[in-house]
């Protein structure tokens, strides 16, 4: 069980919902225990074989999440994580860095299955390719490839500002959402920034991304004042990154992710999905 909080690491960034990490690490130990005591005792490294298992896993919900998501209403984003290090609880330890923004798991989620499993495995965790054919059912070469191609997406995307830089930005647009200072909130925003919201048909929230940073500014502008009362906005930390919560009356109902470029916001990601929210219940 020590290999628990790795292997749900491991399937979170694969998947981008804590929810089906859980469960993929949950099948990933009952198909160990259901082998038979004689064939547990010769595998050599069992944390080897839960971490291929798992990884099968992913692949094959990865393989089928396409197909889910044509269902889900309004636009998906990954589920968010707070920063919570004093937690006892494995599943509240995802290990915050680079590799889990929210701009990166989105990343991921625009390759495909094997070239995310490919990537994540070989890039990130530092297994070779001939163990990642392994687990992707391919050659070496070709998951050489798939990791590649992944690879150049990564680089060919904005280069992020420093996370000093993103908690002054993200703090002066808290200031200017509040005071619905307009013409502050544009200055903040990238002209071609875009909103997305993710409310799963579960939380009202707008279906269609919002493009243009003056559009994204009038429409908070417009929400901030029509907010309930007992609404406060807070600085925190998302995927390990500077980012907001609203709560209403201490309960964390939205949490807001950024991707800040050349000083400005390019990406805004409103998670209000409450089944996305467990995590930051307290």
């Amino acid at each position: 069980m020590g290999e628990r909080p790795q292997l749900l690491n491991l399937a979170y960034r694969m998947l981008g919902s804590l929810a089906e990490a859980e469960d993929a690490v949950q099948e990933a130990y009952a198909r160990w225990y259901a082998l038979a005591p004689e064939q547990r005792q010769i595998i050599q490294s069992p944390g080897a074989w839960l971490t291929t298992a798992t990884s099968r896993i992913c692949l094959d919900l990865l393989g089928s999440a396409r197909v889910r998501r044509e269902r889900y209403v309004g636009e998906w984003i990954p589920e968010p994580v707070p920063d919570r290090p004093d937690s006892t609880d494995p599943a509240d330890r995802i290990t915050l860095d680079e590799s889990i923004t929210i701009a990166f798991l989105i990343m991921l989620d625009s390759m495909t299955p094997p070239q995310r499993v490919a990537f994540i495995l070989h890039d990130v965790y530092r297994y070779s390719f001939e163990e990642v054919a392994g687990i992707v059912g391919r050659t070496p070469a070709a998951c050489r490839q798939l990791a590649s191609s992944a690879r150049r997406r990564v680089r060919e995307a904005p280069a992020p500002a420093t996370p000093a830089r993103q908690a002054e930005v993200v703090r002066d647009f808290r200031k200017a959402w509040l005071a619905q200072d307009i013409e502050s909130l544009i200055g903040l925003l990238d002209p071609e920034a875009v909103a997305i919201a993710d409310g799963g048909g579960h939380a009202q929230a707008f279906l269609d991304p919002i493009e243009g940073g003056e559009n994204i500014a009038r429409r908070l502008a417009w929400l901030a004042g029509r907010s309930p009362a007992g609404l406060v906005i807070r600085e925190s930390t998302v995927n390990g990154q500077p980012g907001l919560i609203a709560q209403l009356n201490g309960v964390t109902n939205t949490v807001y992710a950024f991707q800040v470029a050349d000083d400005r916001i390019t990406r805004l990601w409103v998670v209000r999905n409450p089944e996305k929210l467990t995590l930051w219940a307290d």
